[in-house]
C-alpha cells in the first residue's frame, strides 16, 4: 500500500511538524508529508518544509470569514491529494464545515492530558492547579474544541521548581515522539 499523503497546517515555528517530517524519512512510516499549510505568512516552520522539498501554502486569514479561510485551506489539501490533515501547533479554531469534511481524517497535538486542561496556558494552569503530573494528547478532531477521540498520550511529571517555560520543554520532547507514532497509528487503520 502507497504512503498515506499528509498535510500540516502551523501557525508558527513548526516543531511538531518537523519531527513529523523527520519520522516520515523513515522506511517503516506509513505516510509522506505533501504539503505544509499556514495562516502566518511568515511562520518559521514554512522555511523548515520548504528546506526539506516540502511544498507550501501560506496565506493570512486576517480580515476573512473563518469559513471562507478554511476554503481556501481545504481547496489546496484537496489539490495536493491529502488524505489525513495534522494541526501542528495551528492556532485558529477550525468552522464546522471543514472539520465535517475532514471527519476522522484530522489530528492535534495538545499539550495536556485530556480531557483536563483544554485551551490555552495549560501548562501555567496545571501549575497553579498543583497537579503532580502533566503531558499531551493526539486526538481526533472535532467542532468542540479538543474534545475528539484521544489516540495516545504521553506524560511527563511536574517537578518542584518547575515554571511555564521549564515544563513546556519537557512536554515538548514528549509531543516530538508521541506524535509521529500516534499519526502512523492512525493512517495505517486507514
Amino acid at each position: 500500500m502507497k504512503n498515506a499523503r499528509v498535510g500540516i497546517l502551523i501557525s508558527g515555528r513548526g516543531s511538531n511538524m518537523a519531527s513529523l517530517v523527520e519520522a516520515s524519512k523513515q522506511p517503516d512510516c506509513p505516510y509522506e508529508v505533501v504539503l505544509v499549510v499556514s495562516n502566518v505568512t511568515d511562520a518559521p516552520g514554512l522555511d523548515f518544509a520548504r528546506a526539506q522539498g516540502i511544498p507550501t501554502w501560506a496565506q493570512s486569514h486576517i480580515g476573512m470569514k473563518r469559513a471562507e479561510f478554511d476554503e481556501l485551506v481545504d481547496a489546496q489539501l484537496r489539490e495536493a491529494n491529502v488524505e489525513f490533515v495534522a494541526l501542528a501547533g495551528y492556532m485558529r479554531l477550525l468552522s464546522p464545515g471543514f472539520v465535517q469534511k475532514w471527519a476522522g481524517r484530522m489530528i492535534n497535538i495538545h499539550p495536556s492530558l485530556l480531557p483536563a486542561y483544554k485551551g490555552l496556558d495549560t501548562h501555567q494552569r496545571v501549575i497553579d492547579a498543583g497537579e503532580k503530573t502533566h503531558g499531551c494528547s493526539v486526538h481526533i478532531v472535532t467542532e468542540a474544541l479538543d474534545d475528539g477521540e484521544i489516540i495516545a498520550q504521553a506524560e511527563v511529571p511536574v517537578l518542584p521548581g518547575d515554571d511555564a517555560d521549564i515544563l513546556a520543554a519537557r512536554v515538548l520532547v514528549e509531543e516530538h515522539k508521541l506524535y509521529p507514532q500516534a499519526l502512523a497509528k492512525l493512517v495505517s487503520g486507514r
